[in-house]
This record gives structure tokens, C-alpha cells and sequence, in this order.
């Protein structure tokens, strides 16, 4: 079976999977652009349905005019430990697209599904880079949208938080304690042939 990172799988995966985590202790380097667009790529290229690719990134690096804002946009305890990142991504969806072949706009049944993909690739390729990217809930997605300029439709569905994985011995002790890759039910909880069995 595969193992990486203190972690062990049921089934032959490839290790990147296992590598992948969200931690919260970050270096206080700076990412380089290239990198950081390399990262966005991956996410560009993640599949939607018809093709709608409904996520939009927006984002702000660590030392720049735009750090202050996203920082900001965060609750008190995610800033504490983001305040080292290189940076920080707010995913949104926008829940019209043009239908394919036609001029007409459709309702999608599934831009979280599908911004959730986007944000699947951002963080595998995050790691495959030596970066790692925490996926959070915890700011102000109302200020996130009027301080972003959202349309009234879209949705702010999550942010990403995006740095160089750093000593858990700077996070405060009830953080550095959790601070380690975690496991997964067993997959025999997860999947089911057949309806659900319970």
C-alpha cells in the first residue's frame, strides 16, 4: 500500500495524495510569481460541467498593496497563523454560463462542485511544488464579496491559504498540537455499490 507523509493508504494511490495537507505554520517566504501562476493553472484546468469553468481566484501576496485586504477579510483566529503566508485566495462561482453552441445563459446545478475541483488541482499542485495550501471558511464572505466587487450573483465559496510549510513551534500550543497531517475513514464508511446500507 502507499505511504507518505504518516500517513498509509488502503489501496495503491499515488503519494501526492498523501502529501497533500493543511497545515497552518508557514515560513514567511514569499511565493514567486511564476510559481504562484503555475498553481493557478493547475486550478484553470480542472473539469466543470460543459465546460463552464464557473470559479473565479482572486487574490493578494504577502508585501504588496493587496495583503492587508485579504488578511483582513480573515476571522481573528485564521489571521494569527496566516500572517505568515505567501498568500491568500478567494474562490468564487458565478452561477450563469453561456450554453455551449448557443447564445443563451444557463443556470448551472453545480459551480461549487465544480469550484471545488478547481480548488482539488490548486492544492495538489501546491505541494507537487513544494507549497502547501489550507482551505478555510473562516472569514467575512459578505465583505469578501463587496470589497472584491462581486457581481450581485456570484457566491464566495471559500478561501485558500497559500505558503511554505514552517515549524509548528511558532503556533500557539493548541494549534502546533494539531499541527500534523490526519487520516481518513475507512473507505468501506464511504463508498457504497448499490443504495446506501447505513
Amino acid at each position: 500500500m502507499t505511504e507518505a507523509n504518516g500517513r498509509k493508504a488502503d489501496h495503491p494511490i499515488d503519494p501526492i495524495f498523501l502529501k497533500r495537507f493543511s497545515p497552518r505554520a508557514f515560513t514567511g517566504e514569499a511565493i514567486p510569481q511564476g510559481e504562484l501562476l503555475t498553481i493557478f493553472e493547475a486550478a484553470r484546468w480542472a473539469p466543470s460541467a460543459y465546460n463552464s469553468q464557473p470559479w473565479r481566484l482572486f487574490y493578494g501576496c504577502r508585501d504588496t498593496a493587496q495583503w492587508p485586504l485579504f488578511l483582513g477579510l480573515l476571522n481573528e483566529p485564521n489571521q494569527l497563523w496566516a500572517k505568515n503566508a505567501a498568500a491568500i485566495v478567494v474562490l468564487a462561482s458565478k452561477p450563469n454560463f453561456l450554453q455551449p453552441g448557443t447564445n443563451n445563459e444557463m443556470i448551472s446545478k453545480t459551480p461549487s462542485y465544480d469550484t471545488g475541483a478547481a480548488w482539488a488541482n490548486l492544492a495538489l499542485q501546491s505541494t507537487m511544488l513544494g507549497w502547501v495550501a489550507h482551505g478555510i471558511i473562516g472569514f467575512d464572505t459578505a465583505r469578501a464579496a463587496t470589497e472584491l466587487k462581486l457581481p450581485g450573483d456570484w457566491r464566495v465559496e471559500a478561501g485558500v491559504v497559500i505558503g511554505r510549510l514552517g515549524d509548528k513551534s511558532i503556533l500557539p500550543e493548541a494549534l502546533a498540537a494539531r499541527e500534523a497531517p490526519n487520516s481518513r475513514r475507512p473507505l468501506g464508511e464511504t463508498i457504497f455499490e448499490g443504495g446506501y446500507t447505513g
